[in-house]
């Protein structure tokens, strides 16, 4: 029956009614906002504690009927849009508002970066009085803000029924990484974001490099040998290569989160390796000319550690392999990630 009474919840979701507290107290509310390409809309709303569900889709138009051959071509009124499901008791609608906000370019009336067109036009669709006000007041503090220095396109609209996309884009970003990472870089959306967020993208500021003598006295002879001076361990015998337990791959030497068994796969090199990371701003890749050959290394972001290197020969969905230093890593079990600090990646695994 709960299930029944869930499935009921989110269908009418998608018409713009909030459900009540179903069974064991938990609200469900809905949210819904248009930021351009919804491939690039629903990664930062799925990390976010007490959202349930992101689903991209089309809203704001006024067919019985919307699908991405009709909204794409911009012959209809419909925006590329995505449905945030989430519990008010965890996170609020004014957070989803400023996560919204860190994504777009709130100025921009004819589209989003590379993508012009009205179905790639920015608008927030209120649920209800109270959405409408909160909406209203943060674009009005974006406004006087001074960030931007020309006015605030984006729309406030009244909600209208939500189509789900098609299943290919859902999630769009887990099943086709790479070619979502480049389409990002490419379109201009990361740039832009870099610029305008920087203190949002450069991630929590606890992750830190200690000093080189810090280093030399806590890490190992090996972890410092890959880390600092860019070396490689022996393959099958290092930490992880064959560890299949459930959790998180953090730096060894800042402890940013790096990459999640979720991803890891078994390469036969004998190195740990990974389809994607757990989270894209905390790695970086540079071309590594050595070897007499090219190669494109993977470094962590605030612990400038050397990783490893990543290859174009991995599994689906992402066709990438991210071949990795065990000593550049350091395992945080399921179990213990809440007590140190990781909890927001438990629903990650």
């Amino acid at each position: 029956m709960s299930f029944l009474i869930t499935l009921l919840a989110v269908l009418l979701a998608g018409m713009g009614w909030v459900a009540p507290a179903l069974a064991g107290g938990v609200q469900r509310e809905v949210a819904v906002f248009g930021g351009g390409c919804f491939w690039c809309m629903e990664p930062p709303f799925e990390e976010l504690e007490g959202v349930f569900e992101v689903t991209a889709g089309y809203a704001g138009g006024s067919r019985e009927t919307a699908d991405y051959q009709q909204v794409s071509s911009g012959r209809t009124d419909h925006y590329e849009a995505v449905r945030v499901m989430y519990d008010p008791a965890k996170v609020s609608y004014g957070r989803l508002l400023e996560v919204f906000w860190r994504q777009i370019d709130p100025t921009d009336s004819g589209g989003q970066f590379g993508d012009r067109g009205s179905q790639y036009k920015t608008a927030i669709f209120y649920q209800n009085e109270g959405q409408r006000v909160l909406a209203e007041r943060s674009k009005a503090d974006l406004a006087a803000s001074g960030l931007f220095d020309r006015p605030i396109a984006t729309r406030i609209l009244p909600v209208v029924p939500f189509y789900e996309a098609e299943e290919v884009h859902q999630d769009y970003y887990r099943k086709n990484y790479s070619h979502y990472a480049a389409y990002k870089e490419g379109s201009g959306r990361k740039a832009f974001l870099e610029k305008m967020w920087p203190q949002e993208l450069q991630g929590n500021k606890k992750y830190v490099k200690p000093s080189d003598a810090e280093l030399r006295q806590r890490l190992t002879p090996r972890q410092y040998k890959v880390t600092r001076k860019e070396g490689t361990e022996p393959a099958f015998d290092n930490e992880y290569w064959d560890n299949k337990e459930q959790g998180i791959y953090v730096d060894v030497v800042s402890g940013e989160p790096l990459f999640s068994s979720r991803d890891k796969f078994d390469s036969g090199t004998g190195w740990p390796s990974f389809t994607r990371p757990l989270e894209e701003k905390n790695v970086i890749e540079k071309k590594d000319r050595g070897l007499f050959t090219v190669r494109t290394e993977v470094r962590s972001v605030h612990g400038d550690s050397h990783l490893g290197h990543v290859f174009d020969d991995g599994p689906t969905p992402t066709g990438l392999r991210y071949c990795l230093n065990s000593a550049a890593l350091r395992f945080i079990p399921q179990a213990k990630m809440a007590e140190e600090g990781y909890a927001e990646y438990l629903k990650s695994l």
